[in-house]
């Protein structure tokens, strides 16, 4: 018998939970992937002068299309100082010599250690003017710390509410570049690059940053006190803040496979994952939805890549609407030709990587125009894709549905099983790599906004194991953003350059070259 309290129940139905907890007793369902998507079998490369033809396009078509910058920026910074912690809780003294030896041995957390070392030596983080303005706050010379090798009371002053505060903050409020007069967040510089490529319509720059409830007030009270800096002429912001809608939160087991209970016997609902921010999406007004995490982002002059890729794909996705569009109404007005059925289905199948059953040539006029209305008549993605250097996430295969069909998708590892030596070694053949460089196009063909939840494939829930307390925890994470909550859209992939995504996980990347100054 399972006990949920009234209050629980307002928030998620009963019901919900009971379907959440036999998925979590059920354990993931794996994708079965196909095989992986490569150049010109599911990835398109654009050419020089395709680049520039959708760069124009864009150019002319933004000016009459309401375009948003959706960024996902809900979690804390805590995993980014996860080494950090682990020193400045464990030991009463950071001894310098100690951490060189066992660097040099190959332990991994004191390279970490003594890395950051280094870059605070060299004044090389963003946050370091700061820091030392804190600690001299508080008459403490932060030189006189380094000499003394005082690196816990720098840690302090660094992660704790005495200082900056950075083990309590979200990434969006973290300095992320140092410039000649100031050092940016990583919030400050999608408002930058928002300029570029999310100005529609009026020059309105239109983004949308979701965040997590405990942070949305500091995250107001910043832009506020920030937005000002970065107005322009004839410039106009619309900056919106979403959180997490409580009820996609999930219910998590202990390891008794109880549901996990707090100590006051209450029920603990845990964030359902990216994907629950499917919600925040459907939400949305606009014509063109650009998605990008917070945590990718480089300094200005790193930024023309990005401005002439994030362009170019949107451009690319306004011709492919455009092409959809027309097609959908000459269906629609049923003013199709068997040569117009010939044509759409070779766009649909070249263009949109849409599959096609075995005797759809067989198939009545009729019965192949409902097909293609149906499967032309869905909200499209664009998204970029990187070459893949090693680095751990999600991915561009072919992947083959209960049904036998085949489409395209972006999968991440924790839907991949692994323990299958078929499926392993497609992974170990892919090419390339999933930065989150997405352009949606999310309405019809009437003007008309898609429903998003009409196109999540629920079965590609996520289960993880976390740790709370000491103890070993499974959760349920909702079907991804941009994976299983995608899953039903037209999907085109295409190539990026790699200077596109720089990532910062952890403290210690901000020390890479392209997160430095010129």
């Amino acid at each position: 018998m399972i006990y949920i309290d009234n209050k629980i129940d307002r928030i998620i139905p009963k019901k919900k939970i009971l379907e959440q907890l036999e998925i979590l007793k059920k354990g993931t369902h794996f994708v079965n992937l196909f095989k992986p998507a490569y150049i010109n079998d599911g990835i398109k490369e654009f050419s020089k002068y395709e680049k520039e033809r959708f760069i124009g396009f864009f150019s002319k078509v933004r000016k009459t299309s309401k375009i948003i910058n959706f960024v996902p920026a809900s979690g804390a910074a805590t995993r980014m100082f996860k080494v950090l912690l682990y020193f400045y809780n464990n030991f009463n003294k950071i001894n310098e010599n100690q951490v060189k030896e066992e660097a040099i041995k190959g332990n991994s957390d004191y390279e970490f250690i003594s890395d950051f070392i280094e870059g605070i030596k060299s004044k090389k983080f963003p946050f370091y003017y700061e820091l030392e303005r804190l600690l001299a706050r508080d008459n403490i010379c932060i030189d006189t710390l380094i000499k003394q090798g005082e690196y816990k009371s720098i840690l302090k002053y660094l992660l704790k509410s005495k200082g900056l505060n950075y083990e309590n903050l979200p990434k969006a409020l973290l300095k992320f570049h140092k410039y000649k007069d100031c050092s940016r967040t990583s919030m400050e510089e999608h408002i930058v690059e928002g300029i570029e490529y999310a100005r529609g319509a009026n020059n309105v720059v239109c983004i949308e940053f979701a965040v997590s409830p405990e942070f949305k007030q500091k995250v107001k009270d910043f832009l506020e006190k920030i937005l000002p800096i970065y107005k322009k002429e004839n410039i106009k912001f619309e900056i919106t803040i979403s959180e997490q809608e409580p009820s996609t939160n999930t219910i998590a087991l202990n390891e008794k496979k109880d549901l996990l209970k707090d100590s006051n016997n209450n029920l603990v609902l845990r964030p359902g994952g990216h994907g629950a921010l499917i919600n925040n999406l459907n939400n949305i007004e606009g014509d063109i939805i650009f998605i990008k995490n917070i945590d990718n982002i480089v300094p200005d002059h790193l930024k023309t890549d990005t401005f002439v890729y994030k362009r170019a794909l949107c451009g690319y996705l306004f011709q492919v609407q455009a092409k959809v569009f027309d097609y959908l109404k000459k269906l629609y007005n049923k003013n199709v030709s068997k040569k117009h059925i010939d044509e759409i289905s070779f766009f649909s199948e070249h263009e949109l990587n849409i599959f096609f059953p075995e005797k759809f040539k067989m198939w009545e006029k009729e019965k192949k125009e409902d097909f293609l209305f149906k499967k032309l008549n869905r909200p499209i993605r664009v998204c970029g894709m990187v070459k893949n250097e090693g680095k751990p996430g999600g991915g561009p295969f072919w992947v083959k549905d209960k049904d036998n069909s085949i489409s395209l998708q972006i999968v991440e590892n924790a839907q991949i099983d692994f323990t299958s030596k078929e499926q392993k070694d497609i992974v170990a053949c892919s090419t390339h790599f999933n930065p989150v460089d997405i352009v949606c196009g999310i309405r019809d063909f009437m003007g008309n906004k898609f429903n998003f939840n009409d196109y999540v494939n629920h079965d590609t829930y996520f289960i993880s194991t976390r740790s709370k307390d000491g103890e070993s925890i499974k959760i349920l994470e909702l079907p991804g953003l941009w994976n299983g909550g995608m899953a039903d859209w037209i999907t085109i992939f295409a190539q990026v350059p790699l200077i596109t995504f720089n990532p910062v996980k952890t403290i210690n990347d901000l020390l890479k070259k392209e997160h430095q100054p010129i």
